[in-house]
């Protein structure tokens, strides 16, 4: 995917987990709202990512390590998408297609579309790079979000991939073992999403999308909610 303005950084304030944890623990992360099994306390990087059509928007990526193997979580901002469809809808010449008000379908400036296309513009940012074979790839769910899971190897590495959307932000989660050790599952099949109080979402209606649920073209699902731990 397409990253610029990398600034690494330590966030503590974002952290959930004791100092200096050692060994698996559940990672709790109240700003981005999602909790997760890491090995350890993760770095963190500050980065714009781009979109498919629209301009950057901000991004964090949580690292852990464990030995030659790596666990990270992207999580990709597109609230201000909107603001500046509307800005860039504003600006644009005449005759330009952009200058279309979009309306509810795709929204001025596109950016209904780019948000639309979020997760399968991650999916296929692996699918297309030549260094991966990609051996599974399948929509999925967790805690009743969708999602897509990828399985990828390259050159003695096995890789698994969940992207998901929820509240109008984009999760990626990678994670890249020796191809001759077991399946990474403990941290890809492990997310979690939290409220806007910190407390863990589980939908018990209907599966969550965020092209319907997120913008708002139908109610959100039921959900009940337990404490994050």
């Amino acid at each position: 995917m397409r990253l610029s303005g990398l600034a690494s950084l330590s966030l503590a304030l974002f952290l959930s987990v004791p100092a200096f944890a050692q060994g698996w623990v559940e990672y709790v992360n109240r700003v981005d709202r999602f909790s997760i099994n890491f090995y350890g306390e993760p770095t963190v990087r500050e980065i714009m990512f781009e979109p498919f059509e629209g301009p950057p928007v901000p991004a964090r990526i949580y690292t852990t390590r464990n030995g030659d193997s790596t666990f990270s979580v992207t999580v990709v901002d597109y609230t201000k998408l909107e603001e500046q469809g509307i800005g860039r809808w504003k600006a644009c010449p005449p005759g330009n297609a952009q200058c279309r008000d979009g309306g509810t379908t795709i929204g001025p400036g596109y950016w209904k579309q780019d948000e639309r296309g979020a997760m399968a513009y991650a999916a296929a940012k692996y699918i297309t790079n030549a260094a991966y074979d990609v051996t599974d790839y399948a929509w999925d769910w967790q805690d009743m979000v969708e999602g897509f899971h990828l399985q990828l190897k390259s050159q003695g590495t096995r890789t698994m991939v969940y992207i998901a959307m929820h509240d109008r932000k984009l999760y990626i989660l990678d994670a890249a073992v020796p191809e001759d050790y077991p399946e990474p599952g403990l941290f890809t099949h492990s997310m979690g999403y939290l409220d806007k109080e910190g407390k863990r979402i589980r939908y018990t209606e209907t599966v969550y999308s965020n092209s319907y649920h997120g913008l708002a073209v139908y109610p959100r699902p039921q959900y009940r909610t337990s404490e994050a731990q």
